[in-house]
């Protein structure tokens, strides 16, 4: 993989992860349109590095949050945001027992699935349609919710169906604020990622060549710089109920898809 594709999957991965419009689905449809014959090692670790980068984009932007929450949990207290750090390991388990048990069969459906790309970026335009005209409300998220919000999470592992789209979503149809919700959507996945980043490490399938340290280090900023702009935009339009045009955009991109693998 050349410097300009690894600088361009980058910023693709940095504006989808939280732009509700597929980071997975898009990333299988730039490599497939960039001609990616990476082997699956190679491939592995420059996706896990993409992935890092905007988790790392998303601790910069919650910075503050998360070391009120940090704080709080170590005052042994049930205040507020001991009770946050809660709903958030609930929203963890449906993604993590489907990560653990059906992880072969995920992989599976990666690998220039276009087709199952196009399908499930429809379904992603769908959920946004309906969350854009949900009522504005300040309610904050709940315990019930948090699991709930994680049944969408682990459904978002399906290729074409946009992580942040599915959860924030699913959040607002629920009642919740749309503010509140793309917060706990972020805040939500960052366990998540840094927990298959240790397992991926752990296990000894990446593969790392010193050969490629200049297109995972062009990756790396690409992704972490577009990460920080695309996460500070997400919360403004949510919070101004935007979410219809990535509906649009994603129902295009989605019907193209499946256009173009037919």
């Amino acid at each position: 993989m050349d410097l300009f594709d690894s600088i361009l999957l980058g910023i693709i991965q940095g504006l989808t992860e939280f732009l509700p419009v597929s980071s997975s689905g898009h990333l299988e449809i730039g490599k497939a349109l960039l001609g990616d014959d990476s082997i699956p090692e190679d491939s592995l670790i420059f996706t896990v590095v993409l992935h890092f980068a905007t988790a790392l984009s998303t601790l910069i932007i919650f910075r503050k949050d998360i070391v009120t929450m940090l704080v709080a949990l170590f005052k042994f207290e049930w205040n507020e945001e001991t009770q946050f750090i809660v709903k958030i390991m609930i929203s963890m388990l449906p993604a993590g027992f489907v990560g653990i048990l059906f992880e072969e069969e995920l992989e599976a459906l990666f690998g220039s699935n276009i087709l199952l790309v196009g399908v499930m970026l429809i379904v992603t335009a769908l959920l946004l349609f309906m969350a854009d005209r949900a009522k504005t409300t300040d309610k904050k998220v709940g315990f019930w919710d948090a699991f709930i919000i994680g049944i969408s999470q682990a459904i978002a592992m399906l290729p074409g169906i946009s992580r942040s789209g599915a959860t924030i979503s699913t959040s607002v149809l629920l009642g919740n604020d749309k503010s509140k919700a793309a917060r706990f959507s972020f805040l939500m996945v960052i366990p998540l990622i840094f927990g298959k980043i240790a397992k991926d490490l752990i296990s000894g399938d990446l593969s790392y060549n010193a050969d490629n340290f200049g297109s995972l280090s062009a990756g790396f900023i690409a992704a972490f710089v577009a990460g920080l702009f695309a996460c500070t935009l997400m919360i403004l339009l949510v919070k101004n109920s935007q979410l219809k045009y990535f509906a649009y955009y994603c129902c295009i991109v989605g019907i193209l898809a499946i256009i173009i693998t037919l």
